[in-house]
This record gives C-alpha cells, sequence and structure tokens, in this order.
C-alpha cells in the first residue's frame, strides 16, 4: 500500500461515516438560501486529505491530521472525529493499527503485507513505476536556455539547461506533451555588436567598445576568414553581413553541440528572426492595434500592460518606426498558441523579473487566460574552490562556460549539481565538493547505492540464487518485517507523489533531495539486514525464503534509484 492508496482508504472511511450520519455539518444553509445539505455533506465528504512519514517509527507507518480538518464544520472535537474514523479504519484492509494521538492526529500502521505490496508493485512496472496522468492532455511549451547566438552558454545558462531539461522530462512522466523549445535571439543591436566584433578581430584590430571579446571571438573570426578568403577584400559593410552570418551560424553549431553533450536537446530552435521576416511581428502590432490594447503617445506605440497588471506600459513601436523587443515577445507568443499550445514555460536568468507581469500582460491583450504563461527565474551561479569564489576568467584557467563546466566535474555530476538546488536561490557551486569520490559528494552518493545495488545482483546470480522476478507467487511480501525494511519500502511507495508534486510545482530538485534520501534508507537497511547467505548456508539448495524477499526489495530499490536518476538525466552506473 502507497500513501495514495492509503488516501483512498481514509476517502472511504470517511464518505461512510457521513453517509451513515456519524460526521455531519455542524450548520447547513437552507438551501433556497444557499448551500443544501446534500452539497453540503458532499463538501464535508470531499475534505483534502494528506497523510506524511512521521518522526518517528514508534507513531506507525502514516499519519493523517485530517480529524482536526473536519472539526471545525462537523462541530465536534478532533478526538471525537477522530474517534470515529479510527472505528472504520480499524477493519479496513491493509491497516494493522490506527491509534489517536494528541489532539486528534491518526497514527496508522499497515500490515507487513500491505506495505509490501509496493516492492511487488515496483518490479512489475519497472521503468513506468512513479509515472501518472496528472498532466494527461496538456500540450506544455517549454522554453529554456535561449542565450543570444554571440558567444558559449555560460554557467547561468548551465542551470536552466540541467533544470530545464529534467523539468520536460518530469512533466513527460506526468502525461503532459512537451516540446523543448530554445529561442535564439538572431535579430537585433547584439547580433551587430558581434559581428562588428567578428570584423575587427579579422582586420587584426581592437574589439568595438561595446563589443564581446573573449578568445572565441578570434578563433570564429579565425575559422571564417580560412574557409573565406575573398574577406579580407571585401568591403567592411560586406565582409561584416558575411560575418553576420557565418558567425551566428557557427555559434549556434557550437552551443547545440555543447547542449547535445550535456544531455540536453531540443525539439523546436526558435529563431527570433523568423517573426520579423515573415510579418508576424507587425501582424501581432496590427491586432493590438484594432484591439484598442496600442496606443499612440510620443510617437511611439505603447501596450496598455499597466491595466493587466504590469508596473508600467510598454513600448512596442519605437518613436523611429522600429519595434522594440517586446514585439518580438508579443509575435512569438501568438506562434506558440497557434501551435496548439495550453501552457507556455518560460525559464529567464536572474535579470528578467520584470518578464513576468510583461509576459502575462501580454497574454490578457490577446484576449488569452494569463495562467497559460508561467515565467520561472533563475538566480545567479557562484564557482567556488578551496572556500573561496573564483573569478571567472578564461585565462585564469577557471570555469567560464557549460563546455569548461563538463570538463571540470563531468556530465553527471555538473547536471546534479545545479539541479539539486531551488533554481529561486543562489547556487555556490563547489568545485572541490562535487569531484570527491566519497559520500559526501550527493552525485556520488547516489551513484554508489546504485553500483551496489548492481554488485549485489551479481553476486546473487554468482551463488546461483534465481528471485524469479517474473513470478509473483515467488515474493512473500510477509518476511519484510524489519524497521529498516519498513523504512526502506516506504520510501519506494513515496516516488510516486514525489514526482507528482515536482511536476506541479515545477521543481526538479526535489527528485535530487528523494533520492538522497532512499539512498540513504538503502545504505541502512543494506547494513542492518543481510541479504545474501554467508558460507554454505544455501548448500546448493533453494534460496530461502527471506533471501529471495529481501532481493525483491533491492530490485526495487535499484529500480527507483535507476527512474529517479533518469529523470535527472544522471546516469545509473552499474559499477563504481
Amino acid at each position: 500500500m502507497n500513501p495514495e492508496s492509503l488516501v483512498d482508504v481514509l476517502r472511504v472511511a470517511l464518505t461512510a461515516a457521513v453517509a451513515e450520519g456519524d460526521l455531519t455539518p455542524k450548520a447547513v444553509p437552507d438551501s433556497t438560501e444557499g448551500v443544501g445539505p446534500a452539497a453540503a455533506q458532499a463538501a464535508l465528504a470531499a475534505t483534502e486529505i494528506t497523510v506524511e512519514r512521521p518522526r518517528s517509527r514508534e507513531h506507525g507507518d502514516y499519519a493523517t491530521s485530517l480529524a482536526m480538518r473536519l472539526a471545525k464544520p462537523t462541530g465536534m472535537s478532533p478526538r471525537a472525529v477522530a474517534q470515529v474514523l479510527a472505528d472504520r479504519l480499524a477493519s479496513a484492509p491493509g491497516i494493522a493499527k490506527v491509534e489517536i494521538a494528541g489532539p486528534g492526529f491518526l497514527n496508522l500502521t499497515l500490515d507487513t503485507a500491505a506495505a509490501a505490496a509496493t516492492v511487488a508493485r515496483v518490479v512489475a512496472e519497472g521503468e513506468r513505476y512513479g509515472t501518472g496522468d496528472a498532466l494527461a492532455g496538456r500540450a506544455v511549451n517549454l522554453e529554456f536556455v535561449s542565450a543570444n547566438p554571440t558567444g558559449p552558454v555560460h554557467i547561468g545558462g548551465a542551470r536552466w539547461a540541467a533544470v530545464g531539461d529534467a523539468l520536460g522530462r518530469i512533466l513527460s512522466a506526468q502525461g503532459a506533451a512537451v516540446t523543448r523549445e530554445y529561442y535564439f535571439n538572431d535579430a537585433g543591436a547584439q547580433i551587430d555588436r558581434f559581428a562588428r566584433s567578428l570584423l575587427a578581430a579579422v582586420r587584426g584590430e581592437p574589439a568595438p567598445e561595446d563589443g564581446y571579446g573573449g578568445e572565441y571571438i578570434a578563433e570564429i573570426a579565425t575559422a571564417i576568414a580560412a574557409d573565406q578568403p575573398a574577406l579580407h577584400g571585401m568591403a567592411d559593410a560586406d565582409a561584416q553581413e558575411l560575418l553576420r552570418r557565418e558567425g551566428v551560424h557557427r555559434m549556434f553549431d557550437d552551443i547545440k553541440a555543447t547542449l547535445h553533450q550535456f544531455r540536453t536537446d531540443f525539439d523546436v530552435y526558435f529563431h527570433e528572426d523568423s517573426l520579423h521576416s515573415s510579418g508576424a511581428v507587425q501582424a501581432a502590432v496590427d491586432r493590438l492595434k484594432a484591439s484598442g490594447h496600442l496606443y499612440a503617445r510620443d510617437g511611439a506605440w505603447w501596450l496598455r500592460s499597466t491595466e493587466y497588471g504590469d508596473d508600467k506600459d510598454r513600448v512596442v513601436i519605437k518613436s523611429d518606426g522600429n519595434p522594440a523587443y517586446i514585439a518580438g515577445d508579443l509575435a512569438y507568443f501568438l506562434d506558440k498558441r497557434s501551435r496548439g499550445f495550453d501552457l507556455c514555460i518560460y525559464m529567464l536568468g536572474a535579470d528578467h523579473h520584470g518578464y513576468i507581469s510583461r509576459l502575462k500582460a501580454a497574454a490578457a491583450a490577446f484576449g488569452d487566460d494569463p495562467s497559460v504563461v508561467e515565467v520561472l527565474i533563475g538566480q545567479l551561479v557562484n564557482l567556488v574552490r578551496d572556500g573561496q569564489p573564483l573569478r571567472m576568467s578564461k585565462r585564469a584557467g577557471t570555469v567560464l562556460t557549460l563546455d569548461d563546466l563538463i570538463d571540470a566535474l563531468g556530465v553527471d555530476a555538473a547536471r546534479y549539481a545545479l539541479i539539486r538546488y531551488s533554481v529561486d536561490t543562489t547556487l555556490d557551486l563547489d568545485l572541490d565538493l562535487w569531484t570527491k569520490q566519497t559520500n559526501d559528494n550527493p552525485v556520488y552518493y547516489v551513484q554508489y547505492a546504485h553500483a551496489r545495488l548492481a554488485s549485489l545482483a551479481r553476486n546473487a546470480a554468482d551463488l546461483g540464487i534465481d528471485p524469479r522476478y517474473d513470478d509473483p507467487a515467488a515474493f512473500d511480501p510477509m518476511l519484510l518485517d524489519t524497521p529498516r525494511e519498513s523504512e526502506l519500502i516506504a520510501l519506494l511507495a513515496a516516488w510516486p507523489a514525489l514526482l507528482r508534486t515536482a511536476a506541479e510545482l515545477r521543481e526538479p530538485h526535489r527528485v535530487a533531495r528523494y533520492l538522497e534520501d532512499l539512498a540513504s534508507g538503502y545504505h541502512k537497511f543494506y547494513d542492518a539486514v543481510r541479504v545474501l547467505p554467508m558460507g554454505d548456508e544455501q548448500d546448493g539448495g533453494p534460496a530461502p525464503a527471506h533471501t529471495v524477499a529481501r532481493l525483491w526489495l533491492c530490485r526495487a530499490a535499484r529500480q527507483v534509484l535507476a527512474n529517479g536518476l533518469d529523470v535527472l538525466g544522471v546516469s545509473a552506473p552499474e559499477r563504481m
């Protein structure tokens, strides 16, 4: 029995108590004036039910505060409500013991077979265990990274590459149809500065004051010049246009290659320039003018975004007739909606807080529900070595780009480190910690648990033990009755709800923290309970039933660790 099925058992008890009149609404307004008796009873029976693991094993397997939630609407004391529910739960299938504690908590102890049934479920479902349909039918556009094609992906973009990809996996695991999208800002002033910087490098001149420096500029300029010998004889305007086209193309390729190495791939690479060249920007502006959501002032056109919660109205068409940056955002939103997405998630950097109200205002101006837009803001990443923050300097050999981070930590450690913390907090990434091959390193700790389980399975095979995972009759759940076994089973049972919560809250870091708890639970179990027989205990005969049951539990733990690591895009090694 897992937390979801236990909630179902509680729901049955509550519904029966309401139907039989043992729990009734305290006061029911006359049906002609408000909610009638039937509706009030239905609302009482539909009270939200949650269960959680108590801190102490002595308080049972799970606890619920349901009775305290029901006290006010029923006019009864919490302990009286708890007694009504306890009387029904005492005979419920899978419940071994019910105790009323404190002001009205219900502490529930599952019978061993019901608790251990989770193990059989994990083994049967394999990679599917934990997945659900909470977001089935949702078409999600998930846009992340979206770094300008004027340089390599930097550390901030690296955080979104890891977190965004993991979030896409989590949403997909809950049934959503997710499209991962990268928005290339290949139009506007930053591309002009990029092209002028390349031209200066080709001409052997210093970078423009507002341009881009760095070794990568010289490398790209040199490569283009080698492929285009005529470049040196071109007029500056023609040379700059060639460098713009070729430079952006090469940066696209480099960015895609780096992200692919980081196990982050996209379904769509959307080019900002296409919105302007296709007329989509003009069409969006015309639509807003026609609806009255744009107004003219001081020679410019402004969006009435304050009417929809923005802190100020935004210029869409500047006084010189050129579109402001938000014009592309407006057209891009319409393009996403025209492709059938009913949820558009934007994952943006720490300096983009203003975009939350801006993008929601854009949705409202087009007559859409602002809730179709979600904006997640990621905070900065600071790099630390020997306890000291690093200055980002390529020349000094410190990490600057995603490529450098991969070189320093490897893909697994880099992804895990960037995902492990909530994105709304600044991340101090300790390079020394994440390269350690010890349990102090969280990703090593989790991967070692998986490798240890894989080794256990190999040892069982060497002993000739066949747990017969394809035969449920081979597994006796009643034998998994020690405290460490019960604790490990409870952790396995929590995985589906944890994954669903991570999807609902858009918080992949919850998966990493769960995996560390699961790894800890397994290590404690392994240290306390012997799984494989010693010496001649087996003596060539069939494996003892306890051995088989514990191997099933280990198989389940290994599966959930693998499932969780896969969600994070981190490998589950067989050996370490």
